[in-house]
């Protein structure tokens, strides 16, 4: 949590672990689940499930294992697609 004290302590939520916790739980999950709807729907579902899933990452350790395992996905990713030439250097 080194990272997040600038905004925590900005709102006054450095003394309250829970309510932080809670507050961050659910706008990612309502971010999140807004991300998964408009896979469905047309949207911008690519930008909005990372910003959901970035947002959980600050408090869940969950989180962010998989924000690195995207990470590490689309790494791996534009290496395919430069190989193959979709994508020059």
């Amino acid at each position: 949590m080194k990272g997040n004290a600038g905004w925590q302590k900005t709102l006054g939520l450095t003394n309250w672990p829970v309510l932080r916790k809670t507050l961050v739980a659910l706008l990612g999950g309502l971010i999140l689940l807004v991300g998964l709807v408009l896979i469905v729907l047309p949207g911008p579902a690519f930008l909005v499930l990372p910003l959901g899933l970035a947002i959980l990452a600050s408090e869940f350790v969950w989180a962010r294992g998989l924000v690195r395992l995207g990470k590490k996905l689309w790494a791996k990713t534009r290496g395919w697609r430069r190989k193959i030439g979709v994508v020059r250097q």
